[in-house]
């Protein structure tokens, strides 16, 4: 305790540290809302609640942590690791997402979270299950006399993930496959009867989110280091991030995102590092509370 009165006593007496770690964490945050905004896409389109997400994060990682060992730019391996994972997206919904599209959530659920399970194994069998990483031997900027410090390797990796994030949102929003994406999200019969492929549509969204999150894990891979078990962790934090800004909300996602991130960082700091993940679960709980009490209100007032 004497210990976590000292970590939170230091932010006041030096309130610059603070700016430390909110740089620190909305670098952080700025990565999560990849996997995040991908999750929100296949939620919003198919109505699939994806256990898997995190999964398809960490083999990006290790797509791009394979191809740094045979040689190619460690940067080379993040559009590389979301061609890799759009293949394994669209397998994917070929031989399992599409039966479960239109059933009830627990199919969803349990056929993501069998996916999940099937990859961290096969990853595990592939690359062990010891830790790995891709760490840019590039120095810091300093600002405050030091006292605040930016790895430029953990700027790229931001710079990369708001570059892929704006890539996708322009997308979605000028290109006809992006409007065919927005009408079936919107109304996927009335689609259907205007004729779109509704089918094609699922397959490019699940694919393109599997592709997001294989950039995600070549961007982590980067700067962090990832292990074939540690899929959840991502998964908990998209899951926190859409229900908190709640489905198609991108400035929603954006800003829930860098929050976590800034959360993260500040837990870590007051009550350890081995906190961090407990600090997204206990946020997925406080948002699942929050609106189910919410909707409680809504139904009330109808009555």
């Amino acid at each position: 305790m004497d210990q976590i009165i000292g970590n939170f006593s230091l932010l006041l007496q030096f309130p610059v540290v603070n700016i430390e770690i909110l740089v620190q964490g909305m670098m952080i945050g700025a990565i999560f809302v990849l996997a995040a905004y991908g999750l929100a896409l296949v939620w919003g389109v198919m109505n699939v609640k994806n256990l898997a997400q995190g999964d398809f994060v960490i083999a990006g990682g290790y797509t791009s942590w394979w191809l740094a060992q045979q040689g190619l730019p460690p940067l080379l391996g993040v559009p590389i690791a979301f061609c890799v994972l759009w293949c394994i997206g669209w397998v994917l919904y070929k031989l399992v997402i599409r039966r479960v599209i239109e059933r009830d959530l627990f199919t969803s659920l349990l056929a993501t979270f069998g996916i999940g399970i099937m990859m961290a194994q096969f990853m595990n069998l592939l690359f062990g299950s010891d830790t790995q990483s891709l760490r840019l031997n590039y120095d810091s900027l300093t600002f405050f006399d030091g006292v605040v410090n930016v790895p430029i390797a953990k700027l790229i990796g931001v710079i990369l993930a708001l570059s892929l994030a704006a890539a996708v949102i322009i997308f979605m929003k000028s290109s006809r496959m992006g409007q065919a994406i927005r009408a079936t999200a919107q109304d996927a019969r009335a689609a259907r009867v205007m004729g779109i492929d509704t089918d094609r549509i699922y397959a490019f969204t699940f694919s393109l989110n599997a592709a997001i999150c294989g950039a995600a894990g070549a961007i982590i891979v980067l700067v962090w280091e990832i292990q074939p078990f540690y899929g959840i962790a991502y998964s908990i934090r998209s899951f926190v991030i859409v229900t908190a800004a709640g489905i198609g909300n991108i400035p929603g996602v954006i800003a829930a995102g860098l929050g976590i991130g800034a959360l993260e960082q500040y837990g870590a700091h007051i009550f350890g590092i081995g906190y961090q993940q407990a600090i997204a679960v206990l946020l997925l709980l406080l948002v699942l509370i929050y609106r189910l009490a919410q909707q409680r209100r809504l139904r009330q007032v109808l009555q």
